[in-house]
């Protein structure tokens, strides 16, 4: 039977849709890679694969019999903008080689990862439609609008099944964030459950789509579990779940944790929040594949806290 492997298992991303994926498939249908020596789920195949390296590529994919790739390694919009040729490099060849291998040994299925970086200036800031004005500002942006056009090239020239979201920003308690716009909800929530206050680099009324990572590992299986037919959309689907400010995220954590405070220092990651949309019009996940969120703002809030205060008990109730 033919295997799943996913690239980029030991990020922020990759840590829960492996689990997932696992209690799906059995973890004897699993394959993890990442670029670090180790897995961060030891029960699983793990191999260490720089995704920009084709052959080892190639030779995991063979040795594995791998018939479909989630492939999640990526550099993020603002560690992108401070090394911008590697996050080119890892981005663009990294998509290229995994879409060649994929049509090389006819894998079933491909998913990639598209996100709102996609969008720019031009694109209107209210609910940001399927189809529309898209001129990113960065270098993660510019990747991943190229990397829309590219698997929709690989799907329409030579027939292949390749799925892919617009993912809005994702929180989580379960891995670390990987240098992203949106990274300062994620930093505010574990600051709030260690009992510290937090400085914001994106100013008080910043609104951004953000969406809890329970739901966009949810969207990414049942995008893949879909029927081909009920799929109408070549590139990548917008997805969203709720947008806030982080003036907002901080009104809801003070409902748990009173005496928590955010001061804003916005830094250069402002530009690149002010280039996105403020929400994003997911209507044709709705309508093709049956999408809808199941978490609400305050229950990710909620849930995160949860997660968090538990490990690490003594902070309750505190702020400093």
């Amino acid at each position: 039977m033919k295997k799943i492997l996913v690239i980029g298992a030991n990020g922020q991303i990759g840590t829960e849709l492996t689990t997932a994926l696992v209690k799906l498939h059995g973890a004897s249908q699993v394959v993890t890679s990442d670029i670090q020596p180790q897995g961060r789920h030891p029960q699983l195949s793990y191999e260490t694969l720089d995704v920009t390296d084709a052959k080892r590529l190639a030779d995991v994919v063979a040795q594995h019999n791998v018939g479909e790739i989630y492939h999640l390694a990526a550099a993020l919009s603002a560690k992108g903008e401070e090394h911008p040729e590697w996050a080119w490099n890892l981005n663009m060849t990294g998509l290229l080689n995994v879409l060649e291998v994929a049509r090389q040994a006819k894998l079933s299925k491909v998913f990639w990862p598209s996100s709102i970086a996609a969008f720019g200036p031009s694109t209107p800031r209210d609910n940001a439609p399927q189809v529309g004005a898209m001129d990113p500002k960065t270098v993660y942006g510019i990747s991943k609008l190229a990397g829309e056009h590219w698997c929709a090239w690989y799907a329409e020239k030579y027939g292949m099944d390749i799925r892919s979201l617009r993912y809005p920003g994702l929180i989580s308690y379960s891995a670390e964030p990987g240098g992203g716009t949106t990274d300062y909800a994620i930093q505010a929530l574990f600051a709030a459950a260690a009992g510290k206050n937090y400085t914001s680099f994106l100013d008080v009324d910043s609104t951004l789509p953000m969406m809890y990572m329970p739901d966009a590992v949810r969207a990414t299986i049942e995008l893949m579990s879909a029927p081909k037919e009920q799929l109408k959309v070549v590139g990548s689907y917008n997805l969203a779940a709720w947008s806030f400010a982080p003036r907002e995220l901080a009104d809801i954590i003070r409902r748990r944790y009173p005496a928590f405070e955010m001061r804003y220092q916005p830094d250069f990651r402002q530009v690149i929040a002010d280039a996105w949309p403020r929400s994003i019009d997911d209507s044709k996940a709705r309508e093709e594949w049956s999408w809808t969120p199941a978490y609400s703002l305050a229950d990710m809030v909620d849930d995160m806290l949860t997660h968090l205060a538990a490990a690490q008990p003594a902070a309750q109730g505190k702020a400093a």
